[in-house]
């Protein structure tokens, strides 16, 4: 029985993985399509935000990686109380490291794009940027956008 479970866990893998991709991948053209609409670009404005917004993305998204590793070894511990103190302290401190490295990354992309964009447009993207999760979390919740 047991081998069945995981032989049918072998053939569905796969296609969670694929999904979850695929998923990602929606939610992300949704934001494109959501930032488009609502930055209001110009074609040369474009062409300077969009590598910019690419560029941190892929920072966040390797940060987020690294942040989601140290998580689940944090996971694997049943208990906290089965950690010694200064294992403890380590995992407090770690996570204000990824805080922190997550601000830095937001100050040097803003600075990037302050030098090459009006602050108008910056300070629409940051509004995009929380109308974007607002909607999402809408959608996810079964509300409806704009809500």
């Amino acid at each position: 029985m047991k081998n069945l479970f995981f032989a049918g866990l072998l053939f569905l893998l796969p296609t969670l993985l694929w999904a979850q991709r695929q998923k990602g991948e929606e939610i992300e053209s949704l934001k494109i399509a959501y930032f488009t609409q609502k930055l209001d670009l110009s074609p040369d404005e474009a062409k300077v935000f969009w590598p910019i917004y690419n560029e941190m993305q892929r920072e966040q998204n390797d940060l987020r990686k690294e942040r989601m590793q140290k998580m689940i070894s944090f996971r694997k511990v049943t208990e906290i109380d089965n950690l010694s103190d200064s294992q403890i302290q380590s995992l407090i401190t770690s996570e204000f490291d990824f805080k922190q490295r997550d601000l830095n990354l937001d100050k040097k992309y803003y600075a990037k794009m302050k030098s090459v964009l009006p602050i108008k447009i910056i300070g629409k993207y940051y509004r995009a940027q929380e109308g974007f999760k607002r909607e999402l979390l809408n959608r996810y919740k079964g509300g409806k956008p704009g809500n």
